[in-house]
């Protein structure tokens, strides 16, 4: 079995910078955004609509699930799938069901650092395996987003809520779990006191350590 990490990144937290850097230094690919990619051939949909579904989608099925993680117990059967089937849409568990099979075969050949998509628990137990959550304070997470995509202060908190709504949202929905729960890692690192280079390093170590 070839060495796999998954990292679950709150957003604002370096996932996307993180991710590569430990790919590099292990010598395995970083897979983020192939995944949506590959699910949307297999299917036979557009990518929009397969990013539609992914679990940082802004819009979409992510924005859906964010509503819906606001109210109790509510499920998406019933009326909601018999609407997006009028609508001509691809029921998502077969977007949920195709993305953990790419997981599955990136972890069985190759492997690889995969960033997202509740990797952790799609790859729960796998022998070697390392999960890593990346996480940080609100106040810095939205400084890390201000001064990376240039934002006002009121644009990166609408941002960083859409984004933490529809990554909570995905997980719980599919998988009824939270992803900022510390017992689904094998480390959790505060990525926004910690430089990014001094991040990967330990991760690097970790890996290393048990694969």
């Amino acid at each position: 079995m070839a060495g796999v990490v998954t990292i679950s990144a709150a957003f604002g937290a370096g996932g996307s910078v993180i991710g590569p850097a430990v790919a590099e230094r292990l010598g395995v690919p970083f897979v983020d955004r192939a995944i949506p990619y590959t699910v949307a051939a297999e299917i036979g949909c557009s990518i929009e609509e397969a990013l539609d579904h992914d679990d940082r989608a802004e819009h979409g099925l992510g924005r859906i699930l964010s509503s819906a993680s606001r109210l109790p117990n509510i499920t998406l059967g019933g009326g909601m799938d018999d609407y997006l089937s009028d609508r001509g849409f691809v029921p998502e568990e077969e977007f949920l069901i195709r993305t953990e099979k790419v997981i599955k075969q990136i972890a069985e050949h190759g492997g690889g650092v995969i960033l997202g998509r509740a990797s952790q628990l799609v790859l729960a137990g796998l022998p070697g395996a390392l999960h890593v959550r990346l996480d940080g304070s609100r106040r810095r997470r939205l400084a890390n987003v201000r001064e990376s995509l240039d934002l006002s202060e009121r644009e990166a908190e609408r941002l960083l809520d859409d984004n933490d709504r529809a990554r909570t949202a995905y997980v719980k929905h599919f998988y009824r779990a939270d992803p900022a729960d510390p017992a689904l890692y094998d480390l959790v690192i505060d990525s926004t006191r910690l430089a990014a280079p001094a991040c990967a390093d330990i991760i690097v170590t970790a890996a290393l350590a048990i694969l």
